[in-house]
C-alpha cells in the first residue's frame, strides 16, 4: 500500500460522520452536544462534542472494516521509521506499563534507570516485576540526574544476566539525553530488548539538529507523549515497536489489558493530525522552534542573576550524552530565589506559567506553538522577576542530599510493599522503616521514595524541607507528610 501522508484517516472519518448526519443511539450520551449542559457548551464549544464519537460504531463501523485506526497507526509508524505503532488515549503512563509488561512478568527482572517516572514505578507495583536499578549520572554541583550510561547497563547485565531487558528515560524533562545507540547495543548483544521512555521526545524525529531518537538508535520499544512536545491533546501518547525481540501481538495484548474500552476519538484525531503536520512540514516547523529557542536562551542569559543551562552544563564526562535545547531550563541560584517562589510569582503577577520547578530552577518549554510574541511575554516577565527578586523573602533552604545519600536500599519488591500490611507512622519515626507508598516531587515526577525502599533521614529531610519550600507532593497518603505509610511490623 502506498504511503500518503496528506491523508488523516481519523480526521477524515470524523468529517464523514458529521457530513453524513448519522443519528446515533449509542454512547456518548450527550448525543453530539444536544444533551450537554448549556454552560459547558458555552465554555468548551460544540466542536468538542461533535468530535466525541465512538471509535467502533462511530469513527468506524461495527467490525472496523474501514480500518480507520489501523491506517492512522500505519502512517504514524512510517513517519517515525517504526515497524508498528500503537495509539494510546491514556497517556504515556499507560504506554510505558504496556511496554514493561511485554518484556517482563511477575518476579522477572528488568533493568531500569533510577531516574524513571512514577508511571514506571506504578508499572512495577501492578506487574510484580523486580527492578534492578541502574544509577543515573549525577551532577552533584547542580543537583541533577542525567540518564545512566551504557557502561552502567553493561555492569547491571553482568550482575543480573537473567534480566529480561532494560528501560531508560531519554530525554529527561530537563532535556538531557542518553547514548541510546550504545545502550541498545548492550541489550542486543544479549538478545534483550530496550524500552525507551521518550515521553519528552515527540519532536525528535523531525529535525537533524535534534538528538537522535529511539527508533533510529535501535531501541525496540519507544514510548512518546504527543501532548508534551507535539500538537496532540492531553493524554495523547503513542508507543512504537521495531525488530523481532518483542512480538507485536503480545505488545498489543498487554496494552489492551490496561487501556480503556472507550477511547477518545478526539485524542486519536490529535495524534493523527500531529503526524500529518510533521510528516509534511516537520523539519520546517521544528527548525523555526529551534531558532526561536536559541534567541530566547540568549536573551535570558543576559538577565542578571539568571543562567540558562546549555549543552556545556549538561554534557561531558560523567554527564549526559545528548541535549535538547527546547526545554529552556533557567537556573535562578544567582537571584537567590527558589524555583517554587519564581513559578508562583510569575503566575500570580504576570500570568506566565512555568513548567519545571525545583529548589533552584524553572523550566520554560519552547515548542513549535510559540512565536516571538509569546517568548517576548516570557522575557518581559523574567526581567520583571529579576527586578523584584531582591524584595522577595529569603528562599527556604531545601536540604538536597548528596547522590550517595539520595539512594536508598530496595529491600522488598514494590508490589509486595505497596499491597502488603501497612501502617502510618509519624515522620520523625519513619527512618529505618520500609516505605509502602511512593513520594514524588512533581514536576518532574521522579519518585524520591519507592515502595519497598528503606527510608533514611537524608531523604526524609529533603522531602520535608522541600515541602516547606513549596515542593508539590501529590501522591503520599498524607500530603502534609506528618505521617508516612510503611510496611507493618518492620521496625528496622
Amino acid at each position: 500500500m502506498a504511503i500518503d501522508h496528506t491523508r488523516a484517516p481519523v480526521l477524515e472519518a470524523l468529517a464523514d460522520y458529521r457530513r453524513e448526519g448519522r443519528l446515533s443511539f449509542t454512547p456518548p450520551g450527550h448525543k453530539q452536544a444536544r444533551g450537554a449542559d448549556p454552560a459547558v457548551r458555552e465554555v468548551l464549544g460544540d466542536a468538542v462534542f461533535l468530535g466525541d464519537v465512538l471509535a467502533t460504531g462511530g469513527l468506524d463501523d461495527r467490525l472496523t472494516r474501514d480500518r480507520v485506526l489501523q491506517r492512522a497507526q500505519e502512517l504514524m509508524a512510517d513517519a517515525v521509521h517504526a515497524d508498528h505503532t500503537f495509539f494510546s488515549t491514556c497517556g504515556s503512563s499507560l504506554s510505558v506499563k504496556a511496554a514493561m509488561l511485554a518484556v517482563a512478568g511477575p518476579h522477572e527482572k528488568l533493568l531500569i534507570g533510577r531516574d524513571a517516572h512514577k508511571s514506571v514505578v506504578s508499572g512495577l507495583v501492578l506487574s510484580g516485576i523486580e527492578p534492578v536499578w541502574v544509577e543515573p549520572r549525577w551532577d552533584a554541583e547542580r543537583h541533577l540526574a542525567h540518564p545512566p550510561s551504557a557502561a552502567e547497563y553493561e555492569a547491571a547485565f553482568a550482575a543480573h544476566p537473567d534480566a529480561r531487558g532494560a528501560l531508560v528515560t531519554s530525554p529527561t524533562p530537563y532535556g538531557a539525553g542518553a547514548d541510546l545507540r550504545a545502550v541498545a547495543e548492550v541489550c542486543h548483544r544479549r538478545g534483550r530488548p530496550l524500552i525507551v521512555d521518550e515521553a519528552w521526545g515527540a519532536h525528535l524525529p523531525f529535525h537533524p539538529d535534534l538528538p537522535s531518537w529511539a527508533m533510529d538508535a535501535g531501541a525496540d520499544i519507544c514510548v512518546t507523549s504527543i501532548h508534551k512536545m507535539g500538537s496532540g491533546l492531553e493524554q495523547g501518547s503513542v508507543f512504537h515497536l521495531q525488530g523481532d525481540l518483542v512480538e507485536p501481538g503480545l505488545l498489543g495484548m498487554r496494552a489492551d489489558l490496561l487501556s480503556t474500552t472507550s477511547p477518545s476519538a478526539l485524542i486519536y484525531a490529535g495524534l493523527d493530525g500531529w503526524r500529518r503536520q510533521m510528516a509534511l512540514r516537520g523539519q520546517e516547523i521544528m527548525g523555526g522552534a529551534l531558532e526561536l529557542a536559541a534567541e530566547t536562551r540568549a536573551a535570558i542569559e543576559e538577565i542578571d542573576g539568571m543562567h540558562v543551562n546549555d549543552r556545556a552544563d549538561f554534557c561531558g564526562p560523567g554527564l549526559a550524552d545528548g541535549f535538547d535545547p527546547l526545554p529552556v531550563v533557567i537556573d535562578l541560584d544567582g537571584l537567590g530565589v527558589s524555583g517554587y517562589q519564581a513559578a508562583d510569582w510569575l503566575r500570580e503577577r504576570r500570568g506566565v506559567v512555568a513548567h519545571l520547578t525545583d529548589h533552584r530552577r524553572i523550566g520554560a518549554q519552547i515548542t513549535h506553538g510559540d512565536d516571538r510574541e509569546t517568548t517576548g511575554e516570557l522575557l518581559a516577565a523574567l526581567k520583571e522577576l529579576a527586578h523584584a527578586a531582591p524584595g522577595l523573602p529569603d528562599a527556604p533552604r531545601v536540604a538536597v542530599p548528596s547522590p550517595a545519600e539520595l539512594r536508598m536500599e530496595q529491600v522488598r519488591l514494590p508490589r509486595d510493599a505497596f499491597f502488603g500490611p501497612a501502617e502510618d507512622v509519624p515522620l520523625e519515626r519513619a527512618a529505618g522503616r520500609i516505605a509502602a507508598e511512593m513520594i514524588t516531587p512533581y514536576p518532574p515526577g521522579i519518585p524520591a521514595v519507592l515502595p519497598g525502599e528503606r527510608l533514611t533521614e537524608p531523604v526524609l529531610r529533603y522531602l520535608t524541607s522541600g515541602r516547606d519550600a513549596g515542593m508539590f507532593l501529590p501522591d503520599p497518603s498524607d500530603p502534609a507528610l506528618g505521617t508516612v505509610r510503611v510496611a507493618a511490623g518492620d521496625a528496622g
